[in-house]
């Protein structure tokens, strides 16, 4: 196979598996939106719809790093496809979501399903990577889930309005199934690497070295500003009378910020044109600004800044964050250290709104996004080791990817 073909293979390849990121961003924010809109209608207490919300990230805290373990031992592309179908079954239990059970058991086993196939996709990009674009490949997967975010709880609502949460569960469960079929047909089997036995002192040592801890703090720091901010920012702007439309237009602009950095970002990571270190300092340090400015002097005009800086500081740091996980993790292991790495994610997306409102409860909501602001900064602090980038490639050179 020629060069060039090789590289149109190889963006075949990956284009299936951003596609997959999609599908588990937009499942989790359009029905959650959903819900939170329609949470009368369905007869739901303000206790039921927050257990509602986390039964999705519990399923997740839990099972990422079970079928990132599993993505390493049978392969990554099996546990996607599996993942995906899974998710389409399991998403019809939703056509009868006007019972909060039946809903509260479709939200469960899309997470349960998420699991498998969001590490495992992860895993998969940085294979495809191989050491060499890991920041491009990892900038385009963060913004299409990114994308996911901004479109989610739009076309949710739009879904919803025209069929209630049958047609959107439905449309779910078609998307799912249809990029399982996209996954199955273009993306190649990466037969799993021969591994070598661990035992539980391995393991633990392995999850606390600095090239793990580091990138998974910077991952868990930037989602948990950003899913605050996603929450609390349309609450402060129906505070200062701008309304809800104003508060879900800001919470976009955070999203489109997000969407156009990260994959600008991973092409100056791979040009050597920024480093780890600088970029995910600056891109933590950016996005605590962004929360303190709306703790200390929010407004019309400072929501709309702050929701830029926050959005722009999360697609500094995001791909960043992977990019150097791929870079750093022998690939043979590539599947459990995504998983792990994506239960900080999930944590840090618990954990940041739950600080907020926490906070805020017992004081006032300024003093919680302050106290956010603090310890996203100081999560820049610790030091990124150094991964071994191979040289940027020369002008019009062909890098070739993966053969089938």
């Amino acid at each position: 196979m020629s060069a060039p073909a090789q590289v149109v293979d190889a963006r075949a390849s990956t284009v299936p598996l951003y596609a997959a990121g999609f599908v588990t961003a937009f499942g989790a924010h359009s029905i959650a939106a959903g819900m939170g809109a329609q949470s009368e209608n369905i007869g739901l207490t303000l206790l039921n719809l927050g257990i509602l919300l986390a039964l999705y990230d519990v399923s997740e805290v839990f099972l990422k790093p079970v079928f990132g373990a599993l993505s390493d031992r049978i392969g990554t592309k099996p546990v996607i496809v599996g993942g995906l179908l899974a998710f389409a079954v399991l998403s019809l239990i939703g056509l009868w979501a006007a019972n909060p059970l039946m809903l509260g058991l479709a939200r469960l086993g899309q997470g349960a399903a998420a699991s498998a196939f969001s590490p495992a996709s992860s895993a998969m990009v940085a294979r495809l990577a191989g050491g060499k674009k890991a920041g491009t490949y990892f900038g385009r997967y963060g913004s299409w889930k990114s994308l996911g975010y901004v479109i989610g709880p739009l076309l949710g609502a739009g879904l919803i309005l025209a069929g209630g949460f049958a047609l959107l569960f439905g449309a779910l469960s078609v998307l799912a199934a249809a990029t399982a079929a996209w996954v199955l047909v273009s993306v190649p089997h990466l037969a799993p690497l021969p591994r070598q036995r661990y035992t539980v002192l391995d393991l633990a040592r392995q999850v606390t070295e600095r090239r793990f801890l580091v990138p998974t703090l910077v991952l868990a720091a930037s989602t948990g500003a950003l899913g605050a901010a996603i929450g609390f920012i349309p609450a402060l702007a129906t505070r200062h009378g701008l309304g809800p439309v104003a508060g879900t237009a800001a919470v976009s602009v955070l999203a489109i910020t997000s969407v156009l950095t990260q994959p600008w970002i991973g092409r100056l990571r791979d040009a050597h044109r920024i480093s780890d270190n600088k970029g995910t300092t600056a891109g933590l340090l950016l996005t605590a600004a962004g929360v303190a400015l709306i703790a200390l002097t929010p407004g019309p005009v400072t929501l709309f800044i702050a929701a830029a800086a926050i959005g722009a500081g999360v697609g500094l740091a995001t791909p960043l964050g992977f990019a150097h996980l791929a870079d750093t993790t022998p690939p043979e292991r590539m599947g459990r250290t995504m998983g792990s790495a994506e239960l900080g994610r999930e944590l840090g997306d618990a954990g940041g709104p739950l600080l907020v409102g926490g906070i805020a409860t017992l004081t006032a909501l300024p003093l919680g996004l302050g106290a956010l602001a603090l310890l996203v900064a100081a999560a820049s602090l610790p030091r990124l080791p150094e991964a071994h980038l191979p040289n940027p490639p020369r002008p019009n050179h062909l890098t070739p990817g993966p053969t089938r």
